[in-house]
C-alpha cells in the first residue's frame, strides 16, 4: 500500500516524465497520506486506443490516476493529494499540441486486500 495506478494516452510517452512524475508522487502520498516510501508502488498503463468526445484526431491527452489506499484516511486527506497528483503531473507532463484531461481519485482498498513479497 498504496497502490498506484496511472492510466494514460499512449501519445502522451515522449512528453510524460514518469520516473520523475513517480518519485514525486512518492513523496506526496508519504507527506500526505502518512504512507511508507517503501510501500509505494505506481503502474503506468498505456491505451493505444483513446477517444474524447467526438474528436478523433489525437489532439487529447487523457490520465486518471487511481490511489489504492488502506482505510482510515479523511475525506479531506485524500482531497489534497488527489490535488496534489493533478498538480505534479501539470510539471510532469507537457503535451504539445494537444489538450489534457487529467483526474485522479482515492479509493480504500478492500479489507481482503493482502500483498506477497518474495
Amino acid at each position: 500500500m498504496p497502490q498506484i495506478t496511472v492510466d494514460h494516452t499512449a501519445v502522451a510517452d515522449t512528453a510524460f516524465d514518469r520516473a520523475g512524475f513517480a518519485r514525486a508522487l512518492h513523496s506526496t502520498v508519504v507527506e500526505i497520506a502518512a504512507a511508507r516510501p517503501e510501500a509505494c508502488k505506481t503502474l503506468f498503463r498505456a491505451a493505444d486506443e483513446t477517444a474524447f468526445g467526438h474528436d478523433t484526431d489525437g489532439a487529447h491527452v487523457i490520465v486518471h490516476i487511481t490511489f489504492g489506499l488502506l482505510a482510515g484516511r479523511t475525506d479531506e486527506t485524500k482531497a489534497r493529494l488527489t490535488e496534489a497528483a493533478l498538480e505534479l503531473l501539470r510539471d510532469h507532463l507537457k503535451p504539445e499540441g494537444a489538450v489534457l484531461h487529467a483526474s485522479a481519485e482515492v479509493r480504500d482498498l478492500d479489507p481482503s486486500y493482502r500483498k506477497y513479497e518474495g
